[in-house]
């Protein structure tokens, strides 16, 4: 099942609140990097079950954190 278009509109980071990408079936913030999957069309946006980007270890390597920009 794709994801709304109306929805992808509005969903963002939960981390530094930035745009994120649809790419297959899947979210990927366009700043910081995480990747978050889509189940049965619903995003699953806890930063907990995100894929961190290579390079971060942790929540707290992601470049929006450094940066003082995640909220």
């Amino acid at each position: 099942m794709p994801i709304s278009p109306d929805l992808l509109e509005i969903l963002v980071c939960p981390m530094g609140k930035s745009e994120l990408e649809l790419d297959g079936d899947r979210l990927i913030c366009k700043r910081c990097g995480p990747v978050f999957a889509i189940k049965d069309g619903i995003p699953i946006m806890l930063i907990e079950e995100a894929l961190l980007p290579p390079g971060c270890s942790s929540i707290q390597d992601l470049p929006c954190v450094k940066a003082g920009a995640a909220k």
